[in-house]
């Protein structure tokens, strides 16, 4: 025979009782025995009934009748009007009960905890009962069983101990005389003397158990609202799934560490009797959901789950009087056993210098005082110090028999928790290897939930979170290449990618579980907040989701400032932005010290020839021990169209405006002729290839005529720019006249850095430069005789877009490491 189990979620309305019943027709012929829970949230009304009447609150009976309301419209709905007069007696003679059981608790302004599971016992009694009824209504033969005629206790009223020899002979004499299916109560039992108890925390599941074992079933069943055990809690890891095996030690561990499904008493019973328990979904009742038995299949699975808890404190008590002395931790553990005090997590060094524990934050003032009290002396006399508490931390822990034949388990787990710049306080692990537990700061446990299930269930598939500022043409760009791409990156790199933030400089949005690339932008102008910068870092810092990145894709100084806070908070940055690094040296060298120092990623290959392989060239052969002697370069996709457009015949003025109208300038054609873009990017490969020089340190040729330099609108610029057109002819003409052409260079020479316009002869590679190329000569201690040549598009918002792309692909490569 089977023992099923179904839950208060399971019985919540007269709908899912239907649902239940149709559920159990199969196994009608193998004649199961079922145990229920109360209606869902009736065991919390009662508690809460039976509070409001402790309290002198009249409004108790109003709750009352809205209860005694609720479980006779169940029988109205569940049961043939014909036979509903007798069992709606029944209901309300029960109510009645209830009802002078409550007065008395508000006449004598007490209530015991035995009184307590009395009130508490009406809630099994009451759903049993109608549940019973609505079955035998369906023609199938069916009784109801009090459980408090078999299932013996103690007098420990709230948490009742079991008499097992007596409780076992019980039920077997009990089903040995009763044939039909047994409708039973949950968590509820009786006291040698009769009295009502019950029997702690999920009492139907272990009221089940207690069942099972003591028939001998074939296997228990309990019926929830979940598919079964998860690899970790759903409502923390988007990504977790069901286990469909496990062990019962797995088991376990994982409820001792806050997995909510079993708890370890439901599997004691079973356990014993090796039973096995499949846990089953109600509300998807053909899953398959897990089954916990003695042995395991499941060899692919190194780890079985990840579980954690929340508002744990750690003590620690250290000093020199603790080494080699016998008898410290007896005395420190006796102490906590005397104030009741559990302890979840055991830590202590060789040395014995100190040892270090979790308990409840809500025990921790108590356990720092009689700990204190018992090591006075000790305290006095400095040979411990004072118990110091750490407070608002959890504990995370992996499980699975597994690891034992896994080398590097451990390594996997802190490798993971370490890269994403989550702290460990303390570690715990067993000699049997099967499970490993780590002491965190609270605000990062659904983060290292996160982390630890994608290194152990998702390693071969990592998400990447992206938070992006600045939606114009590269913003743009890049979302359309990231749609494009999601799934051949999630097929062929393992990669998936989610836009979590998104802002441009009057709206903001974010989306935990990813926007919709192509609909980001406009669900971001159309029900984003008002852009706020620090909001939007605040958000983004706060929500601590792995694998983080920040993509930087305005022009914007201000957005820079916040990039070192950004690294700190262990969120890499992408960005083509060139302020940040060209900037003072001395933040330059912060960025890239906070980013070693958190492990993360600081790319911005994009700064210097947009989509061009420049900086992670240059970083690739000074890591393999080469050395930079100089850097010679166009780095202007704008001044080289425009002199490699200038023609004989041609008005520079000319040539400038018709850039200016493809789009190829700025707004302002003078923020390209002045040069400092170009010394922008110069400047930042000059520090790439190991020189501490500043903004300064760039002599720049500025093309922009003096009297064109003042305050003025773009038209009056133009005017004033064709006075100049016959000095730029002569240039021109000069080079012409020497089959030469006019190029913008960028110049790195013995540790300095020049800009100027000069001209090129038919042998130099910079000669046959066209359209809004760049082009980089690398000239090292390798390449010496003949320089590396980097050449290609340097401007658009499409291949600066792909390169920011790269960077963002580069980092889930990192991850996936």
């Amino acid at each position: 025979m089977k023992v099923l189990k179904f839950g208060g979620s399971s019985v919540a309305t007269p709908a899912r009782i239907r649902s239940v019943i149709e559920i159990l027709n199969p196994y009608l012929k193998d004649n199961p025995a079922v145990v229920f829970s109360a209606f869902g949230g009736v065991t919390d009304t009662l508690i809460s009934l039976s509070s409001s009447a402790l309290q002198g609150e009249i409004g108790y009976k109003d709750q009352l009748l809205e209860l005694e309301k609720r479980h006779l419209e169940a029988v109205r709905e569940l049961i043939g009007i014909q036979k509903q007069s007798r069992i709606i007696a029944q209901v309300k003679f029960t109510f009645n009960e209830l009802e002078d059981v409550l007065h008395g608790v508000y006449l004598v302004k007490e209530r015991t905890l035995r009184t307590l599971d009395y009130i508490m016992s009406f809630g099994e009694r009451l759903s049993a009962y109608i549940i019973s009824e609505a079955i035998k209504d369906q023609n199938i033969k069916a009784e109801f069983l009090d459980a408090r005629k078999v299932v013996r206790t103690d007098n420990h009223f709230g948490y009742a101990r079991v008499d097992f020899d007596t409780t076992n002979k019980q039920i077997q004499n009990y089903f040995a005389a009763h044939k039909d299916l047994q409708i039973i109560t949950g968590f509820i039992g009786a006291s040698e003397s009769g009295e009502t108890t019950t029997i702690g925390r999920s009492g139907s599941d272990y009221t089940a158990s207690i069942f099972a074992a003591a028939l001998k079933a074939e296997s228990l069943e309990i019926w929830t609202d979940v598919d079964g055990m998860m690899t970790a809690d759903p409502r923390k890891v988007k990504k977790s799934f069901t286990v469909t095996e496990m062990t019962y030690n797995e088991a376990m561990e994982l409820s001792h560490f806050g997995a909510k499904v079993i708890f370890p008493a439901t599997m004691q019973p079973a356990m014993i009797n090796q039973i096995p328990i499949c846990i089953k979904n109600t509300f998807n009742p053909t899953f398959a959901g897990t089954v916990i038995s003695e042995k395991s299949t499941g060899k692919n699975l190194i780890i079985k789950g990840i579980s954690s808890m929340d508002k744990i404190s750690l003590l620690s008590i250290q000093g020199s009087g603790l080494v080699g002395v016998v008898g410290v931790s007896m005395r420190l553990f006796g102490t906590l056993a005397k104030e009741s005090i559990s302890v979840i997590l055991i830590s202590q060094a060789s040395s014995e210098h100190s040892i270090c524990f979790a308990i409840e934050s809500a025990k921790a003032k108590q356990a720092k005082t009689a700990i204190e009290k018992e090591f006075q002396y000790e305290i006095r006399s400095r040979e411990m110090d004072e118990v110091k508490v750490e407070a608002s931390l959890s504990i995370v822990a992996i499980v699975g028999e597994n690891m034992k034949h896994n080398p590097g388990t451990s390594g996997r787990m802190f490798s993971a928790l370490g890269r994403s710049g989550i702290n460990i306080n303390a570690i715990a692990q067993g000699s049997s290897e099967l499970n490993i537990s780590a002491v965190i700061h609270e605000q990062d446990i659904a983060k290292a939930l996160n982390v630890l299930h994608e290194a152990f269930f998702l390693s071969d598939r990592k998400v990447l979170n992206l938070f992006l500022v600045g939606t114009g043409l590269i913003g743009k760009s890049l979302l359309n290449m990231i749609q494009k791409q999601f799934h051949q990156l999630a097929r062929q790199s393992q990669l998936e990618i989610h836009v979590v933030g998104i802002a441009n400089t009057k709206k903001m949005l974010f989306n935990e579980d990813g926007l919709p690339f192509e609909q980001a932008i406009d669900q971001m102008k159309t029900s984003g907040d008002e852009m706020n910068l620090n909001a939007f870092m605040g958000t983004m810092i706060a929500l601590n989701l792995s694998n983080s990145i920040f993509v930087d894709c305005t022009s914007s100084e201000e957005v820079t400032g916040f990039y070192e806070s950004i690294l700190s908070s262990n969120i890499s940055i992408v960005t083509p932005n060139k302020k940040a690094n060209s900037g003072s040296y001395e933040k330059y060298q912060q960025l890239k010290s906070a980013a070693r120092k958190r492990g993360v990623k600081f790319l911005f290959e994009t700064n210097v020839g947009a989509g061009l392989p420049v900086i992670n060239t240059l970083n690739d052969l000074l890591i393999s021990g080469d050395q930079v002697i100089g850097i010679e370069a166009v780095l202007s996709g704008t001044l080289n169209y425009i002199f490699s457009s200038y023609k004989k015949g041609d008005k520079f003025s000319d040539v400038v405006k018709v850039a200016k109208d493809k789009g190829y300038t700025e707004p302002d054609p003078r923020d390209d002729l002045n040069g400092m873009d170009v010394a922008r990017k110069i400047l930042i490969l000059s520090r790439e290839a190991g020189l501490a020089l500043e903004l300064g340190d760039v002599e720049v040729e500025n093309l922009v005529p003096q009297d064109c330099r003042d305050e003025m609108d773009v038209d009056s610029f133009f005017e004033k720019l064709s006075k100049h057109n016959d000095t730029f002819e002569k240039l021109r003409g000069d080079a012409e006249s020497k089959n030469e052409k006019l190029r913008y260079m960028a110049v790195l020479e013995n540790g300095k850095t020049k800009i100027r316009l000069g001209s090129v002869d038919n042998q130099h590679p910079f000669y046959s430069l066209s359209g809004s190329d760049n082009i980089i000569l690398l000239t090292t201690e390798r390449y010496h005789e003949r320089p590396m040549v980097i050449r290609g598009p340097g401007a658009g918002s499409e291949v600066t877009a792909a390169g920011v792309f790269a960077d963002i692909i580069r980092i889930g490569n990192y991850v996936n490491v």
